[in-house]
């Protein structure tokens, strides 16, 4: 009697989930049906003894077809070359799509400022990387560090691969989220009744190789910021639930906007990020004016508006996918290298975290612009991104303006200030 209680519970349990394809009448249990239930249970029982086998659960096709109706009915997104000002916030954008080893970007300012407009404006200009077919992973074909569970193991046995091409894979992570929805659930109902304990990925899952983005970060919940922090640290998401372990690549670019007056981020968090930019609202009257008719404009005929972006919007993606491509032969000169190090040392920034990511910024930079070579002016103008949020050592402290860094990078490089 125990154990056809215990089996009713899982099985509503399991219907509250809401799982997907789960067939509701195969986990109805009534006391009239008590045959049934001990059968279930037997099944249940030898299941203990045999060698379960972990698998991820793709997408199902009908979900796919959804999700492509879902993104014909969205609504448009406003064309980055149409957003007006705001170009250290794009140019930090940027330069993570080129190399994203920099390490994200977080965005403050104030409330009202495009922070959100900006950021989801990448949809259409991510290039397209080479994943493997039907993969819930996004894994590479190539790159053992990016490839899920069951990949590895075909590559290992010499099993040959269908590759296919995505864009870039931009995640929108809601303060809402569960746990179990970014870092996967279990499908409970397939390991009673099939032996297989089946792994449905979450959204750390299908942020591999892509953006991950969190609206709002400063109020996102403690245990998901915790979460994010280790996926983020490893490039790895461990799930460890109901006697089961997985473990997946989840290398993406964590991007988060949100507005100070809510709250500052913890500084372990706000660490993470390979860079931060302040976004102010704008004064000029005549600016201010412009901003609004493109706006009205965008609200009234949308297709339309972005139809005569059409040839910038090509123009900025394949500017940065020359770029990506340009950016291995791009070089650091051991002068300027050192006097990174210098900065970020009398800057008293811990660790060296600053120095990596202002070197790779800078080399970013330069391949954006099409040189092979980084010059001190790359430095001057991505400096303060990359350190400025570095600076703080208290909690309670507010983040630097930018001017501390960019005093110490003129009197380290010599330069005399205009």
């Amino acid at each position: 009697m125990k154990a056809e209680l215990m089996l009713q519970k899982r099985c509503r349990s399991t219907l509250l989930r809401g799982l997907r394809g789960l067939n509701t009448k195969s986990c109805v249990v009534t006391r009239s049906s008590s045959s049934q239930a001990q059968g279930n249970n037997r099944v249940a029982l030898r299941s203990r003894g045999k060698k379960l086998v972990t698998r991820a659960v793709a997408e199902p096709a009908t979900d796919v077809a959804e999700s492509k109706a879902e993104e014909k009915e969205a609504r448009p997104v406003y064309p980055l070359t149409a957003i007006v000002g705001q170009e250290e916030m794009k140019l930090a954008l940027c330069l993570n799509v080129i190399d994203p080893k920099i390490g994200g970007v977080m965005i403050m300012g104030d409330r009202g400022t495009g922070k959100s407009t900006t950021v989801r404006a990448l949809v259409d200009i991510l290039p397209e990387i080479e994943i493997v077919a039907n993969d819930p992973f996004n894994s590479s074909p190539d790159d053992r560090e990016l490839m899920g569970p069951e990949v590895t193991e075909k590559f290992n046995s010499g099993e040959s691969l269908d590759k296919s091409y995505m864009r870039v894979p931009m995640i929108d992570l809601p303060l809402g989220a569960t746990e179990d929805r970014v870092c996967g659930s279990i499908d409970i109902e397939r390991a009673l009744t099939g032996g297989v304990k089946a792994f449905e990925p979450g959204l750390l899952a299908k942020a591999n190789r892509g953006l991950l983005y969190v609206d709002e970060v400063n109020l996102l919940d403690d245990h998901l910021v915790d979460v994010m922090l280790d996926s983020a640290a490893s490039g790895w998401n461990t799930v460890e639930r109901e006697g089961i372990s997985i473990s997946h690549p989840a290398r993406f670019i964590l991007v988060g906007s949100g507005n100070p007056e809510e709250g500052e981020l913890r500084p372990q968090l706000l660490d993470r990020f390979g860079m931060h930019a302040e976004i102010r609202t704008v004064k000029d009257p005549e600016l201010r004016g412009k901003i609004v008719e493109e706006r009205a404009r965008f609200d009234e005929e949308p297709a339309k508006f972005r139809q005569e972006y059409t040839t910038p919007q090509t123009a900025i993606k394949d500017r940065l996918e020359a770029a990506r491509k340009l950016l291995k032969e791009v070089t650091v000169s051991r002068d300027i290298r050192v006097k990174i190090s210098e900065m970020c040392s009398q800057l008293d920034v811990d660790g060296l975290r600053g120095d990596i990511v202002t070197n790779r910024a800078a080399k970013s930079i330069a391949a954006f612009e099409g040189r092979t070579e980084v010059t001190e002016d790359d430095v001057g103008r991505i400096c303060v991104l990359c350190l400025r949020h570095r600076l703080r050592k208290d909690p309670l402290e507010t983040i630097d303006s930018g001017d501390k860094v960019k005093e110490t990078f003129l009197e380290v490089f010599g330069i005399e200030e205009e």
